[in-house]
């Protein structure tokens, strides 16, 4: 696995926190399992999406791991405070899984294939983990989907910056788009994908503080210090492109944004598809 652009400060998993709660309408409302079913959460970092993943389905039972321990036990600690009670957790590399095959009825991923190098190896594996007819669910953002106004080279420069910081760290913050592709050519069947668009105007302030500015504008900023060293952009450049994206949450600006999401089955199952939320996706 690449290192994690964004990094495990304090700062960062505050911004997950405000990400997850900002998107969970958006991204999460489709995603129900059945009661008693066996759920395995990868790369559940901070346990960000966990909460939500263990609230839309208390009765699954579901197992959240990261490789990073730190990361683990803030996990741990949000889903007890939250009051839930149907999640364990275990550090473990998703390349090295210590679970037998077909153990689970449905995989969730949610923001970790932007950080690997080899992305569909990934989802090989983890299809191995399932039982035949289980689900996957992937959800990933798109960093070239964004687009605000007023338009500004700055900005997307600076956007540019998080993208090209990424990509040299081994990941991949265009995923989003491949998403079908990368299932496909993983050996999944079924797959769907749909494309979650996040638009803001001044009719939204909560999307305005808790995207824009929170989630976006906080992960890009984060890159700083790279983009300059790497010589990506030059400092006057940079502190241009970053007003220019809160100039985006005035009145008279907007801004847009899309993740997209992907289920898909292992096959094998008649009968039985394995999809969470079948009918509403």
């Amino acid at each position: 696995m690449s290192e994690y652009v964004h990094g495990y400060s304090e700062d960062e998993a505050v911004r997950l926190a405000d990400q997850s709660s900002t998107l969970v309408g958006l991204l999460h409302h489709d995603t129900c399992y059945p009661p008693g079913s066996r759920v395995l959460e990868v790369g559940c970092g901070v346990g960000a999406q966990t909460v939500f993943l263990a609230r839309n389905s208390p009765d699954a039972e579901i197992t959240s791991i990261d490789i990073s321990p730190e990361s683990v036990n803030k996990a741990r600690a949000s889903v007890r405070d939250a009051g839930m009670h149907n999640v364990t957790f275990q550090v473990a590399d998703l390349f090295r899984m210590p679970f037998v095959d077909g153990s689970y009825d449905h995989v969730f991923v949610c923001f970790v294939l932007e950080h690997l190098p080899r992305p569909a190896d990934a989802l090989r594996s983890l299809k191995s983990l399932l039982r035949p007819g289980g689900s996957i669910t992937v959800i990933e953002g798109d960093h070239g989907s964004y687009y605000s106004h007023p338009h500004s080279e700055a900005a997307c420069l600076v956007v540019r910056c998080l993208i090209d910081v990424q990509s040299r760290m081994g990941g991949n913050a265009l995923v989003g788009r491949e998403l079908y592709h990368l299932l496909g050519s993983a050996g999944y069947s079924e797959v769907r994908v749909s494309p979650r668009m996040v638009y803001v105007d001044a009719r939204f302030p909560e999307l305005v503080d808790g995207f824009i500015d929170k989630t976006f504008t906080a992960m890009v900023k984060g890159v700083r210090e790279q983009a300059l060293s790497l010589g990506l952009v030059d400092e006057r450049t940079w502190d241009k492109g970053i007003a220019d994206l809160y100039r985006s949450m005035e009145p008279d600006g907007s801004f847009c944004y899309t993740f997209f999401k992907g289920v898909a089955t292992k096959a094998g199952a008649e009968g039985r598809s394995g999809f969470p939320g079948e009918g509403t996706f």
